[in-house]
């Protein structure tokens, strides 16, 4: 009877890290380069049951359980957001499609190779300096200047030029003036070269990444390379990278997570009133 209780109060606090997870998405719908998370969600390791000692019969196993469920990670589909116009020149969107040996990938940016091998789809990010002068990677274009002349994003983090330092723009020139060319270089009104050019980091295996808050991610595991195919992502001025949410789908898992839950919670009241049954009745009768 335990092992029900306990399976069904493992899928409460599975439901409910799900829960979470929906409403996060769905609160950032409209955050700039924002990027959906999936829960993960898998049982426990399988424990072989048998019985012992019953009416002089040796030992004989009667199947398997795996009990309990969890949320294993929070996983991100870092693939692609629609673009928005915004004819603000301080705001900057990567287009990207970069493409692996005409792999054909699906919706959550996986491709499978004949061999079975697992290959996802590369992403270009943004590569930003914070103020531990760490680097971390967005794909948040909303930039500012400081008064210092520092190119930052919204959060105060300096935009890294392809020099590896952080940009500083000509003294008294602001971000109005400048216009982003296609091989990603501010150049002025009158078409003088700033000696300016983005830095677009390309990351081959985008679950290296883990989300740090604020639009930024942390390379954990894979190397960054700066990007020079100029066909496979574009930077374009005057756009935002809307989030990649799907709205529809998460309205459809939000309510699924909830019954899920609200299951779990009646199987819970139902072991509750059947030990409260035994404890109290069985017991006093006895």
């Amino acid at each position: 009877m335990l092992r029900g209780l306990y399976s069904a109060a493992s899928g409460l606090i599975s439901q409910q890290r799900r829960h979470d997870t929906i409403t996060n998405n769905i609160a950032n719908i409209e955050t700039a380069g924002y990027k959906q998370n999936t829960a993960a969600l898998r049982s426990f390791n399988e424990m072989l049951l048998s019985i012992t000692g019953v009416n002089g019969q040796e030992r004989r196993s009667i199947g398997t359980w795996t009990g309990n469920v969890f949320a294993e990670e929070s996983l991100t589909y870092h693939l692609q957001g629609d673009l928005t116009e915004t004819n603000n020149r301080n705001d900057f969107a990567i287009l990207s499609n970069i493409a692996v040996d005409d792999l054909v990938f699906d919706q959550s940016g996986k491709a499978v190779r004949a061999n079975g091998e697992v290959v996802f789809q590369p992403q270009a990010y943004f590569t930003v300096q914070n103020a531990q002068g760490e680097i971390r990677y967005t794909r948040g274009g909303q930039f500012s200047v400081t008064s210092d002349g520092y190119l930052t994003t919204s959060t105060g983090d300096h935009i890294l030029g392809t020099n590896n330092e952080p940009i500083v723009l000509p003294a008294g020139v602001s971000l109005d003036e400048l216009t982003l060319t296609s091989d990603r270089r501010l150049v002025t009104s009158a078409g003088t070269d700033t000696g300016i050019q983005l830095l677009i980091s390309r990351i081959d295996n985008p679950n290296g990444l883990v989300r740090e808050g604020d639009g930024n991610f942390k390379l954990v595991e894979g190397t960054a390379v700066p990007i020079t195919d100029l066909d496979a992502v574009e930077v374009r001025q005057g756009y935002i990278e809307n989030s990649n949410v799907d709205v529809l789908q998460s309205s459809v898992d939000l309510m699924a997570a909830l019954r899920a839950y609200e299951a779990n919670q009646k199987i819970v009241q139902y072991y509750d009133a059947t030990l409260q049954k035994t404890a109290n009745d069985i017991g006093r009768i006895g």
